[in-house]
């Protein structure tokens, strides 16, 4: 019977006329016959199962294997023996070179048949021994599925005790191999395929043995922390973890980051790879088992390993939100990863450039999930913004893109980042700054924050950027008796000479400390500008004076150098003087006071009040004033009273006010008469010209505050009456009267602090003003029939203060360079033009300054920051007086002495100071190339992060596919997507 089948399978016949003829023989198979005619039709069908070339030629054997399975199972027990069954898993079946791929098929298929025969057990305890030993040779993604199914169908044959454990670690070291080749769709769910039922296998020994569990996890960390690896081990390892019951989460967590055995490099190999797992299409709660061992790092204070294995692998986390099979567990990591990075921006800048492109494929995509994933990642960029807030240009493209998603309120902000915080410890990550590899191409240094300590980096660098103030600081001679002028010197040369890309400012802060500041906790940053001027005015008060020098100068009368070495720096920059004249109304007996200060406190005008600029006043910024003929003040006299000015409440009198004209002025051409424009006229005139076209873009919203209507609501006449009625002598009676204040002396640096925080007695708190307040460029203060003349102030500084409440928030700062001289062109003549000839004031170079960051910015930026930021509004504003071709002698020496020729010469111990942490910080860079380079040369490589972003690029008509505007599997990109 055997050759005829022999001859049927093998002849010319069509398969249909062949299927009949081998019916008739199977049937006959199930009649009794003898044991060697069974013998021959055993071999034969063997034959045809392990090598016919043909699947037909396969399942006849299978089919005819089956019948004699059934009809004669003593036949058949005697063929399927353990010598047979060991010379097919050693040896093989067919002739050399090409042994049959179906042995373990085969032994599935007879093995059914053999359950309760005697020799049963013993061919169990052959396959116990086989499958080990096949497994240790590392078989194909494929084979070890057939080994796995073999076992599922017939787990008598799984490994037992000790051995039982090596089988499971060497099966994940196979896993650890499993690659896929093809890219084909087809091939790629055949691979998933092979390697669920690989992991499964695994799952289903653990569930009757947890013994094994632990071993097993042991021997997949030794895989993907081993640095030795030529090639990364594959992500299949990620359908492993899945079948981990998550109770024991928290022991192997801990067990492993308290392991000192482990290095550092080997665990942040390892959880580097373990974060590419969540590329895996299949698996489950992997995306727990990521935050769970980054939360043990972090329990551990492994923040190195953090900080590190998030700057590597956020950006490819970040980018497999693009495709719906993985997104969800992707978005998992990437929210921890983003709200547990809180020492420094860097994690989540990297993921600026990316997020609008993203936005727009979820979007397109239109599908739950992806509207999901949308409202979640907006919440994660509001939390971000919200705690590294000062980056305006950087975050607009970002804010534009999710404007129209949801915004969390600040409590659900405040949790999520106190509930994913590496410690809650911050001195612990005050080593962690963030890394600078070099100097911001501006050419200007940050300061470190060390700890809230953002109102005082804004400060300082608006100080700085005063170059009159800070020449003047840089130029203190030794020996001055004035120790913190003397850290503030120091601090300013470090930022003008040092190659470092920002600077710790941790001894000024020592020195400049107000006591009752609580260390660690937000500040006002005008209270601190307040208190350093203060401490800075006081200690040369009872100190050497700083220009000895000018004493022997004999461009002055000696009554002028008398009163001009009576003042100490701080008066000559930032002091003005005041005029207090309180009217009594029923005797109009008048009282007046002089008193000096050094910033000016703008209230905000009651919601019902609307105060106008009179007169000509134009409300316009502008670009460019012609030149000035400033008239000299009178005599100046001495400076009395404190030096903080502070005029109203926010909510003070409504009644009418006869002002004070503050004003910003319209374009001008060099020569024409020194008016400021109507706002008639700059209504006709700015359609034509692109520059008043400018000033009306950056005035601000209609209905929203200026300067000088808060300056005009500073200097107008305030009634004193009720409980608050002015005391007269004349009449030794309370009396109704008007008080009214005026400026008698311009500052030379002009400080105005928009008083934005106010006592809201229902909450008990300080509540925030909101509203947009326009900032000119060039202020007017004018005082007609007073002895004040009128003066102009370049806009040189303004400090932001992002947030809602002056107890928390950020401080940042814009500034630019304003000098009489033309710093940016070096003229053609070599001589320097002055001020009145200077560029558009709009194109002087801003500088944006946020802690250590330092970038260039632009005036359209410092307009629009609240327009974009609603929580970002400008808080202290630095303006600095332009001279004019008659002012006073006082204010010339001031300013000639403020402006040597080049830049300071520092004193020999500050240049060697510098000099020698210059050096310092380069042999520093090169220790810590050196060290990172051998730090994390174990990092696995992966594929480029990128090209999940650039395959779509091109592809916005795609449709189908894992495109990001699509939900299916398009076999290119599902290809990179898993492997």
């Amino acid at each position: 019977m055997d050759k005829i089948l022999e001859a049927v399978v093998m002849s010319s016949y069509p398969n249909n006329v062949k299927q009949g003829l081998v019916r008739r023989v199977i049937e006959a198979a199930k009649q009794p016959m003898d044991s060697e005619q069974c013998w021959s039709m055993l071999e034969l069908s063997t034959k045809l199962y392990l090598t016919g070339d043909t699947k037909y030629k396969r399942e006849i054997g299978k089919e005819v294997l089956e019948v004699y399975g059934h009809y004669h199972p003593e036949e058949f027990e005697e063929f399927f023996n353990v010598r047979f069954l060991l010379s097919l898993l050693q040896e093989g079946y067919g002739p050399l070179g090409k042994r049959s791929h179906y042995v373990l098929d085969y032994i599935q298929l007879g093995l059914q048949f053999v359950l309760e025969s005697p020799s049963a057990n013993s061919i169990f305890n052959l396959l116990r021994i086989e499958v080990l030993r096949k497994v240790c040779e590392r078989p194909s993604p494929k084979q070890c599925a057939k080994i796995s199914k073999l076992l599922t169908q017939h787990p008598q044959c799984i490994p037992t005790g000790k051995h039982q454990i090596l089988f499971c670690q060497q099966l994940i070291r196979c896993i650890g191999q499993f690659q896929c080749i093809s890219e084909g769709e087809e091939d790629i769910m055949e691979f998933l395929e092979q390697v669920n039922k690989v992991s499964g296998l695994l799952q289903r020994i653990w569930r009757t043995q947890t013994s094994a569990i632990l071993p097993s996890l042991k021997e997949l960390f030794t895989i993907i922390s081993s640095t030795e690896e030529q090639e990364a081990p594959s992500n299949a390892l990620a359908s492993v973890v899945q079948f981990v019951p998550l109770e024991l989460m928290d022991g192997v967590i801990r067990n492993l980051t308290n392991d000192d055995s482990i290095t550092d490099v080997q665990m942040m190999t390892a959880i580097s790879r373990m974060i590419d797992w969540v590329s895996w299409p299949l698996g489950k709660n992997i995306d727990k088992w990521i935050i769970a061992l980054l939360k043990g790092l972090a329990a551990v204070k492994k923040f190195s390993i953090l900080i590190e294995v998030t700057l590597s692998k956020i950006e490819k986390v970040f980018s497999k939100l693009l495709y719906p099979i993985v997104r969800e567990g992707a978005l998992s990591v990437l929210q921890y990863m983003l709200l547990s990075f809180q020492h420094s921006h860097e994690a989540f800048h990297l993921l600026l450039p990316h997020i609008p492109r993203l936005v727009a494929s979820l979007k397109k995509e239109d599908s739950n999930s992806a509207t999901s994933s949308l409202e979640q990642l907006a919440e994660l960029i509001h939390c971000m913004f919200f705690r590294f807030s000062g980056f305006p240009d950087l975050y607009e493209p970002v804010l534009e893109a999710v404007k129209a998603l949801p915004i969390p309120n600040e409590d659900r902000i405040k949790h999520l980042l106190g509930q994913n915080a590496w410690t809650s410890q911050k001195n612990e990550l005050a080593c962690f700054y963030p890394r600078l590899a070099s100097k911001s191409e501006t050419g200007k240094i940050g300061l470190i924050n060390l700890g809230n300590t953002c109102y005082m980096n804004s400060i300082i660098q608006s100080l700085f950027m005063a170059s009159d103030f800070r020449h003047s600081v840089l130029n203190l001679t030794e020996g001055n008796s004035q120790p913190l002028m003397t850290k503030l010197q120091w601090l300013f040369a470090f930022l003008e000479h040092s190659q470092r890309p920002a600077i710790s400012p941790e001894s000024f802060l020592s020195a400049s400390w107000p006591p009752w500041f609580t260390p660690g906790a937000q500040q006002d940053c005008s209270e601190y500008l307040k208190y350093l001027l203060d401490r800075l005015h006081e200690e040369e008060k009872t100190g050497k004076r700083i220009y000895q020098k000018l004493k022997e100068s004999s461009l002055m009368s000696q009554a002028i150098e008398q009163h001009y070495l009576n003042k100490t720096l701080i008066e000559k920059m930032f002091g003005g003087k005041m005029m207090t004249k309180i009217r009594c109304l029923k005797c109009l007996n008048v009282s007046s006071r002089e008193e000096a200060f050094t910033d000016l406190s703008l209230a905000f005008p009651p919601p019902d009040r609307h105060v106008l600029s009179t007169g000509s006043t134009s409300v316009l910024p502008v670009e460019e004033i012609g030149p000035q003929f400033i008239e000299p003040p009178g005599n100046p006299s001495q400076i009395m009273g404190s030096p903080r000015i502070q005029r109203k409440p926010h909510e003070s009198g409504d009644h009418a006010a006869h002002l004070v004209p503050v004003e910003t002025l319209g374009f001008r051409e060099p020569g024409d008469q020194a008016t400021p424009l109507s706002s008639d006229a700059v209504g006709m005139d700015s359609a034509k010209d692109p520059l008043l076209a400018f000033g009306e873009q950056t005035c601000g919203p209609k209905d929203s505050r200026s300067v000088p209507d808060l300056i005009n609501y500073f200097l107008s006449p305030e009634r004193l009456t009720a409980e608050n009625k002015y005391h007269c002598e004349k009449c030794a009676s309370l009396q109704d009267a008007e008080k009214v204040s005026e400026l008698t002396e311009g500052p030379h640096y002009l400080i105005l602090t928009l008083l934005r925080f106010s006592f809201d007695p229902r909450t008990m708190k300080r509540k925030k003003i909101l509203d947009n307040v326009s900032i000119p460029l060039v202020l007017k203060l004018a005082a007609p029939g007073s002895s004040f003349v009128s003066v102009m102030y370049d806009l040189c500084s303004v400090v932001v203060h992002s947030g809602i409440s002056s107890e928390s928030g950020h401080y940042y700062c814009y500034s630019r360079e304003c000098s009489d001289t033309i710093t940016h062109g070096q003229p053609r003549d070599g001589v320097q033009k002055p001020a009145s000839d200077k560029q558009l004031d709009f194109e002087i170079q801003w500088y944006l300054f946020n802690d250590t960051r330092v970038s260039f910015s632009s005036f359209e930026s410092v307009s629009n920051v609240t327009s974009f930021f609603p929580k970002d509004t400008a808080y202290v504003l630095f303006y600095r007086q332009r001279p004019g071709r008659q002012s006073c002698p006082v204010h010339e020496a001031g300013a000639e002495a403020s402006r040597p020729h080049g830049e300071p010469s520092l004193n020999k111990d500050l240049m060697e100071a510098i000099s020698k942490d210059n050096i310092l910080y380069l042999q520093e860079q090169e220790k810590e190339a050196r060290n990172r380079a051998a730090y994390i040369s174990a990092l696995p490589k992966s594929p480029l992060w990128w090209r999940d972003f650039d395959r779509d690029k091109d592809d916005d008509s795609s449709s189908g596919g894992c495109s990001p505007a699509a939900g299916g599997g398009g076999s290119g990109s599902f290809h990179g997507l898993v492997f």
